[in-house]
């Protein structure tokens, strides 16, 4: 490491390590350059930004204020970076909508701050708020920051009577508008598709999805989706699990945390939010943690695992147990509703044998088509064409298949097509499942205050219905490549 005397080497060190992606030693680099020069605020908000990617969120959000004491140029941005680690993070949405507030105090025009109200009273289930907040940033004019991503949420959020409604020709405008790029684009278009499938224009819809992914696919650097690197995945997570695994240290009865997970748009959401109405479960939402452990500490996954002692598993199992007793204090039980933990059931009943698995489903044809009208990151290159779709469900099925061999008593179907249809049996039979008493409140789960940062937020705001159940009929000829890439699995 640097000369302690040599702050300019320590900075430059610091670089060094962030783009190697070593976030601790860089961190650590600031953290030593600042007991020397108290005094920088660029480094302070540095660090902040480092410890926030490490989740010491209290040390970012104290970083931060010593960049704000310290006269940081932009103070704006450092609010709205604490504003968003109390609202993803820490889910104290009080504090996060304070610093919002005060970053809009110091700039009324600053675009990110106010995307990030809007969001903050979307997750909230605040509607007139969230369209508000829109509006302030859509008056600033198209063109400017965060402009066409507004008018796309604002227009979702909105919605419209008939195909040509007021807000669907100003998306169309807006896909025409030369200053938009591809995500733009992206965001436009598949906000169009929602409308027009809103409004019974099927055929219009699929034209709005097919482009919106078309914008997506070309926003991607390599190839979108894998096939072959996605079948080498499972079958490593196959060949890593190959029976019922112990932990080294289980979760005491009554304490393991509830996973739901599935493919996305499954119905997810829904359970979790059906669950958040018993008096002894609190949503703990998409965890990032157990994702995180595998890309970072457990990276290359599964293979480092079995280098992995029982002592330090037992370690990331109580630290997985504390995160969730720091945001939740005092829930009996929580909820880890990511559906792409699918992927790691493996690793959840190692550190966890007690843990109980909720696995969403739903028709395929209805499954894949709602992903392919979701706007998903261009990360998930699976979700940008129909036959990539059937592909990525083909191995989630197959690797689903393995994890009910191996910890079938532990996993429980739930199916949104017979929960939507006839609530009060399914619900009583994952209750029963998760060892909780019967209660009335999970079948008006609408009435749920609390935040929900997914897609399906508004929908699990109304009390349950079955208009999306055969939705795929309505684009049954446009489905064909979906039908042939599914096989034997498309109904």
């Amino acid at each position: 490491m640097a000369q302690a005397a040599d702050p300019q080497a320590l900075i430059d060190a610091a670089a060094l390590h962030q783009r190697a992606g070593r976030a601790a030693e860089a961190a650590a680099c600031y953290e030593q350059l600042l007991r020397l020069r108290p005094d920088l605020p660029n480094s302070w908000f540095n660090l902040a930004r480092l410890q926030r990617a490490l989740g010491r969120y209290d040390a970012a959000l104290a970083s931060y204020r010593q960049a704000l004491e310290r006269g940081i140029d932009g103070p704006e941005e450092v609010h709205l970076n604490r504003g968003v680690i109390y609202a993803e993070d820490l889910h104290q949405d009080g504090a996060a909508l304070a610093e919002i507030e005060a970053a809009l105090a110091i700039d009324p025009r600053y675009a990110p701050a106010l995307l990030n109200l809007a969001n903050l009273h979307e997750d909230r289930g605040r509607r007139d708020a969230a369209l508000r907040a829109y509006e302030r940033l859509l008056a600033l004019g198209a063109g400017a920051p965060h402009h066409y991503e507004a008018l796309a949420r604002y227009a979702s959020l909105h919605g419209a009577g008939s195909a040509d409604d007021a807000i669907v020709r100003r998306l169309r405008a807006a896909l025409d508008d030369a200053r938009a790029d591809h995500a733009a684009r992206a965001s436009l278009a598949f906000a169009l598709a929602q409308l027009l499938d809103g409004c019974g224009a099927w055929d219009e819809a699929y034209a709005a999805a097919a482009a919106a992914n078309a914008h997506s696919r070309a926003t991607l650097a390599g190839p979108p989706y894998d096939r072959a690197a996605q079948e080498r995945h499972v079958d490593a997570l196959i060949a890593a699990f190959p029976a019922r695994t112990a932990a080294p240290a289980p979760a005491r009865a009554g304490e393991a945390p509830i996973f739901i997970c599935g493919m996305f748009r499954s119905g997810s959401t829904l359970v979790e939010q059906m669950l958040a109405a018993h008096p002894d479960v609190e949503a703990g939402g998409e965890i990032a943690f157990l994702p995180e452990l595998v890309r970072t500490r457990l990276a290359p996954f599964p293979a480092r695992l079995a280098q992995w002692t029982p002592p330090r598993l037992a370690a990331v199992a109580a630290e997985y147990l504390a995160l969730l007793a720091r945001r939740h204090p005092g829930a009996r039980r929580v909820t880890d509703k990511r559906p792409d933990n699918f992927l790691l059931i493996g690793l959840i009943k190692t550190l966890f044998p007690d843990a109980r698995i909720v696995h969403t489903t739903r028709h395929p044809l209805d499954n894949a088509l709602s992903v392919y009208f979701l706007h998903l990151d261009p990360s998930m290159g699976y979700a940008l064409a129909l036959d990539d779709i059937g592909h990525y469900y083909g191995q989630y099925r197959r690797l689903m298949a393995h994890w009910k061999s191996n910890y079938g008593d532990d996993i429980a179907d739930i199916d949104y097509d017979r929960l939507v249809r006839d609530p009060r049996p399914e619900t009583g039979r994952l209750l029963e499942f998760l060892g909780l008493p019967w209660c009335e409140d999970c079948l008006h789960f609408e009435r749920v205050a609390n935040d929900v940062r997914t897609a399906s937020v508004w929908q699990v705001r109304q009390p349950l219905y079955t208009r999306s159940s055969g939705r795929w009929r309505h684009y049954a000829r446009q489905l064909e490549p979906l039908r042939e890439a599914l096989g034997d699995q498309a109904p």
